[in-house]
């Protein structure tokens, strides 16, 4: 039993940490169906290849190819050494040591050997991103959405890398002691081109030192593997599993393209139709929204609180925003993070209800994101064309600059100014079209 022991434990903690990770995965899931229904499965080959192309592929990352290079060292480490994680899981609960080594022969060296080399490359990547973000203090880390726990949590996941990858070294240079010392159950398999450097600290212990400074090392690596697992759900980083999906249902339409109410449009074309009876009475049952735009997540689609969820706060939209880089109030990294922190205050208060309506009185317009940040957008689709992982900020102030304008009668008075004329005048001045052609008679 006692020899077992060890098992026990570790299939009960990958019991937990699955379940509290298949938990909050199915609480994103639901809070992302909030969200109104949108139909985003036309031109499969188009968003798979988007899909490919972005989420996989990284092209757009590579933009600013410093920063973009390492991201995929640190992308492409952290694919490998998960690889390592499926023989390090059976070996927990099978209680054997390198399980897959008979099994891939001299194929197995060259994997270890692999895995050790970009755990090497993920730590200096993740260390100068350290100093970019504390030392060289670039300031689109340091605006002021980015103040407190956005801040932690970027710091957090650079400290918990270093220290996975610290661990996976250290515990392979302890292991490859324990093979020259023909330690039983150390059996030869791997290559160790990294940690060989690292041995060294651990020569002159004895072998019964060195088996539980292994064994520490092995433990702590995989609890930390599921302590970062679990934490994705309060962290940035939930981009790691939602770029994909994120990417697939991205809109396709060209970047100047804005969405038409079709109430409003079947308005406009019934005033322009000199056929059509003005006193007729239609059905717009079917195609009227219960209201125009959106001032809460509720009111946005499913597609933009995915967005939400996957933004890596990175901050490339911000700094080449017109109206952010001029001074303005406006960040579309805010307005992703204050969309995601509200849809998470409305899950939590549903789940906490069981379902039943969200009586806090509050909204995602005014509450959150203020009627200046939302005015000040140009609508120049920069950020969208920045964004890494092909989310829309664009698409959430446009839907809440409809709420103001149809809803409220909230626009800016040059706004509302400008529609009054065109309503009434055919023409965004203040002149009746009769009257367009007089300036002519006074030259």
């Amino acid at each position: 039993m006692i020899a077992w022991l060890p098992n026990l434990i570790f299939v009960i903690l990958l019991l937990v940490a699955v379940g509290f990770f298949t938990k909050n995965v199915r609480q994103i899931i639901k809070n992302i169906k909030l969200g109104k229904d949108i139909d985003r499965s036309d031109q499969s080959g188009k968003r798979w290849s988007n899909m490919a192309r972005i989420a996989l592929g990284q092209s757009k990352m590579v933009k600013r190819p410093i920063a973009g290079i390492l991201h995929i060292v640190v992308y492409v480490g952290f694919i490998l050494i998960n690889i390592e994680l499926l023989e390090i899981i059976v070996d927990g609960i099978l209680g054997t040591h390198r399980v897959f080594a008979p099994y891939l022969g001299s194929f197995y060296n060259v994997l270890i050997g692999a895995f050790e080399v970009f755990a090497f490359l993920v730590l200096v990547s993740v260390v100068f991103f350290w100093l970019r973000r504390n030392v060289l203090r670039l300031q689109r880390f340091w605006k002021d959405e980015m103040k407190g726990w956005p801040k932690l949590d970027a710091d957090l996941i650079l400290y918990f890398e270093i220290v996975l990858m610290g661990l996976f070294l250290s515990m392979n240079a302890t292991d490859s002691l324990l093979q020259q010392m023909g330690a039983v159950h150390y059996q030869q398999a791997g290559a160790f081109p990294i940690s060989q450097f690292i041995s060294p600290l651990f020569t002159g212990f004895s072998e019964a030192t060195l088996v539980v400074l292994e064994r520490s090392f092995w433990w702590l690596h995989i609890v930390g593997i599921f302590i970062f697992l679990n934490y994705l759900y309060y962290s940035k980083h939930l981009h790691i599993l939602l770029a994909f999906p994120n990417t697939f249902f991205a809109n396709l339409r060209p970047k100047g393209a804005f969405r038409n109410n079709t109430s409003v449009t079947q308005e406009v074309q019934l005033m322009l139709d000199p056929d059509a009876d003005p006193y007729a009475v239609s059905d717009t049952s079917e195609t009227e929204p219960d209201t125009f735009g959106a001032s809460d997540v509720t009111d946005l689609n499913w597609v933009q609180l995915m967005n939400a969820y996957t933004c890596t706060e990175c901050g490339r939209c911000s700094s080449v925003c017109p109206a952010n880089q001029t001074g303005k109030r406006l960040s579309p990294r805010k307005i992703m993070m204050d969309t995601r922190d509200r849809l998470t205050e409305v899950g939590n208060h549903l789940r906490a209800s069981n379902g039943n309506e969200v009586t806090d009185r509050k909204k995602l317009l005014d509450d959150y994101i203020s009627r200046e940040e939302l005015w000040a957008c140009t609508s120049c689709n920069a950020c969208t064309e920045a964004c890494p992982v092909d989310i829309d900020p664009l698409s959430i102030i446009m839907d809440m600059r409809q709420y103001l304008v149809m809803e409220e009668s909230a626009a800016p008075t040059d706004l509302n100014n400008m529609m009054s004329n065109i309503e009434n005048n055919g023409a965004p001045w203040p002149f009746n079209n009769q009257d367009r052609l007089l300036w002519a008679k006074d030259n």
